[in-house]
C-alpha cells in the first residue's frame, strides 16, 4: 500500500490526479495515494465509501459536494476518514487538470507545480454540520417535489406496475424461487458476507444490477442474470454471457438483459453489440434496481433479498428526485415478497466469539479425556508420555 502511494506522489509534493465527470466511473480506476478531480454535486454516500476504501490523497470538487437540497452524508464522511475535501472549485478545474498529471492541495488552492489552478472552499467537520442543518430544513420542499413525481411516475408505469406490462420472458427459471437482487450499493460487502450461509443453503437465483454482477463476482459467485443499463458493469462480466462453464464449471451462459428507456433509447446497447453479448431488453422508466424487483414479482419469485438497495429518504434522495418515486412505488408493489438485507451484518456479524471458542475447547477435551480413560493403551501410552516429559523437565533443575 505505502509502494502504491509513493507510486502516486509527483514532482513538489504532488500527487498524480484521476480526473472524470463521473465518480462512478473514476472509482474504477483510481487508486491509493491519488488526488482526485470530480464534478460531482450532493456527493453521495456511496461513492464517499468507494473514494475512502480507494485511499485517495485528496477530494477536489468543481460542484458543490453539498448543494444544502438535502443531508447528503459524503461530504461529513470524507472528512471524518481524514481526506482532504475542496469544493466548488468551479467547472474550468476539469479542463485545466489532465489525468495523470502531477497536482497539489495546499488550504483550498489547487496547484500544478508552482501553478495555482484553482480556489474553493476547504470543508472541515464544522463547515459540513452547518451545511446539514441547512439542508434538514430544506427537506419539506423535497417532500412537495417526491409527491408530484410519484403521481407522474404513476401515470406514466401504471401498466407496468400492476399488470406487468412490457416485461420479457426469461431463460432462467425464477418462479418459485429465492432471487437475491445484488446493487453495488449501501453496505453490499458487508451483508454479502453475512449472507454466505444463506446463498450456499438456499441457492437463490443471482441477479447482478450493473455493477453488482462484479460484486458477486468479487465474492466468488457467478451471477444468474445481469440487469441494467450496462454503464457501470464490467467487460469481464458481461463476456460471461458467452460462457458455457468454463472454470465456473456451469453449462448455461449468463443471461444479460438491458434496461432501455420508454421509447427504446439504451444508452448500453451499442456496447453490447460491440462485445458481441447476447441480451433482452426491457423498456421501462424508473431505475434499473427498480425493474429488477418488478420482474422478479412478476416471474412469481417466492422471496426477493435485496443487497445494496436504496431503502430509506436519504437513499433515495442520493439518487435524486427523479428516482424517488419509482423506488418507493416499486417497494409498496412487490413488498410481500420483498426484503432487504441491508444491515444484516451489523444484526448478525457472524464473528466467533470468545465463549462459544471456550466451550468447543472444552467440549473436544472433556470428549478426548474420556476415551483416554475408556482405553488401556491410551492410559498407558500417554502415562508414559507425561512421565518422559516430567523427567526431561527435572533434569534443568
Amino acid at each position: 500500500m505505502i509502494g502504491n502511494a509513493a507510486k502516486s506522489r509527483g514532482r513538489n509534493g504532488g500527487h498524480s490526479a484521476r480526473v472524470d465527470g463521473r465518480t462512478k466511473d473514476l472509482l474504477r480506476r483510481v487508486t491509493e495515494g491519488e488526488v482526485v478531480v470530480i464534478d460531482h454535486e450532493d456527493l453521495d454516500r456511496v461513492s464517499a465509501d468507494g473514494l475512502i476504501k480507494a485511499q485517495v490523497a485528496a477530494v477536489v470538487n468543481a460542484s458543490p459536494s453539498s448543494s444544502g437540497r438535502y443531508p447528503n452524508m459524503g461530504p461529513s464522511l470524507l472528512v471524518k476518514a481524514g481526506i482532504p475535501l475542496v469544493d466548488g472549485v468551479g467547472p474550468l478545474l476539469m479542463s485545466k487538470v489532465s489525468e495523470g498529471e502531477s497536482i497539489s492541495v495546499r488550504g483550498d488552492r489547487i496547484y500544478s507545480g508552482e501553478n495555482l489552478i484553482g480556489v474553493g472552499i476547504r470543508q472541515d467537520e464544522d463547515s459540513v454540520e452547518k451545511i446539514m442543518l441547512v439542508a434538514q430544513q430544506g427537506l419539506a420542499e423535497q417532500f412537495e417535489s417526491f409527491a408530484r413525481n410519484t403521481m407522474d411516475y404513476i401515470q406514466r408505469e401504471r401498466d407496468l406496475l400492476f399488470g406487468g406490462a412490457g416485461l420479457i420472458d426469461l431463460t432462467t427459471s425464477i418462479a418459485h424461487r429465492h432471487v437475491l437482487v445484488v446493487v453495488r450499493g449501501y453496505s453490499y460487502r458487508e451483508d454479502l458476507q453475512a449472507l454466505r450461509p444463506y446463498i450456499s443453503e438456499i441457492d437463490p437465483v443471482l441477479v447482478g444490477v450493473d455493477g453488482g454482477a462484479d460484486a458477486l463476482l468479487e465474492n466468488g459467485y457467478r451471477p444468474d442474470i445481469i440487469f441494467g443499463d450496462m454503464d457501470s458493469v464490467s467487460d469481464e462480466a458481461l463476456a460471461m454471457a458467452r460462457d458455457k462453464g468454463g472454470l465456473f464449471g456451469r453449462k448455461k451462459p449468463v443471461e444479460v438483459v438491458l434496461h432501455a428507456y420508454p421509447g427504446g433509447g439504451a444508452p448500453g446497447q451499442e456496447r453490447l453489440d460491440s462485445l458481441g453479448v447476447p441480451y433482452k431488453i426491457v423498456e421501462a422508466s424508473g431505475t434499473s434496481e427498480d425493474v429488477a424487483f418488478l420482474l422478479a414479482h412478476e416471474k412469481r419469485a417466492d422471496l426477493i433479498v435485496a443487497v445494496g438497495s436504496h431503502g430509506n429518504l436519504r437513499e433515495f434522495l442520493d439518487k435524486g428526485r427523479a428516482g424517488m418515486s419509482s423506488t418507493f412505488l416499486v417497494r409498496l408493489r412487490v413488498g410481500e415478497t420483498l426484503m432487504d438485507a441491508k444491515g444484516v451484518s451489523r444484526l448478525y456479524p457472524g464473528r466467533v466469539r470468545t465463549r462459544d471458542t471456550l466451550l468447543l475447547v472444552g467440549s473436544a477435551s472433556f470428549a478426548m479425556l474420556v476415551v483416554i480413560l475408556a482405553s488401556q493403551s491410551l492410559r498407558l501410552y500417554f502415562g508414559q508420555l507425561f512421565h518422559d516429559l516430567f523427567t526431561w523437565i527435572g533434569g534443568f533443575f
